[in-house]
Order: structure tokens, then C-alpha cells, then sequence
């Protein structure tokens, strides 16, 4: 398998992705809220690769129906904008984004830490 760390550059932290992980201000109920996390992760890794990586990463140690459960995964290949350095111009690298959806209920404690 491959190390799950290799898999998951880094949480996406935006005002739009941390709002995301709050749920719906709708919903009062603590235990009925859906959340959405953001992370940055390697280019060419699937949808099934960066499940088993978030839920290997935060079910560590744990037994087995008290860890996350990652219920979908949407993927977003982000394109490096053009940028100047002087006289110069280049581009940012590419990136690729996974929003991952816990099950109801379910929230990460460590997010963006």
C-alpha cells in the first residue's frame, strides 16, 4: 500500500473550505451535520487511493466503527496561473484538490493543525 502521506500534500485552508467543514448553519443538530473538508493532494492519485489515505490518516490507533468514514470524494484539477517575475513570465505548478465528505455526524478534530 501506499503511504498515505505520499497521497495528501496538505489541507486546502480558504474562507470557502473552512466554511465548508462547519455544515450547513441551517441544521442545529450537532449529530446531523454533513461536512466537507478540503485537502491539496498528489496529481496523479485516484478517488479510491485518497479515501483509504484520509481514513488510514485519521483512524490510526483506533478501533474499528469509532474512526471517520469518507462517504464520497470529488476531485478538481486546478491549473497554474500565468505569473511575472520581473520581465520574466512563468507559471505556478499545477494542483489537484479532493473535497472529501464524512458520513452525518462525523467531524476531524485536527483539520488544518
Amino acid at each position: 500500500m501506499i503511504n498515505p502521506y505520499e497521497i495528501i500534500v496538505a489541507p486546502h485552508l480558504t474562507e470557502k473550505s473552512v466554511a465548508l467543514s462547519y455544515g450547513d448553519p441551517k441544521i442545529k443538530d450537532e449529530e446531523k451535520i454533513v461536512r466537507k473538508y478540503t485537502f491539496i493532494v498528489k496529481k496523479d492519485s485516484n478517488k479510491i487511493q485518497i479515501k483509504a489515505a484520509i481514513e488510514a490518516l485519521y483512524n490510526d490507533g483506533k478501533k474499528k466503527g469509532e474512526g471517520i468514514n469518507v462517504t464520497s470524494v470529488r476531485t478538481i484539477k486546478v491549473l497554474g496561473k500565468k505569473r511575472r517575475r520581473g520581465k520574466s513570465t512563468g507559471y505556478e505548478p499545477d494542483r489537484k484538490k479532493a473535497i472529501i465528505t464524512l458520513a452525518v455526524g462525523q467531524m476531524l478534530e485536527d483539520y488544518g493543525v
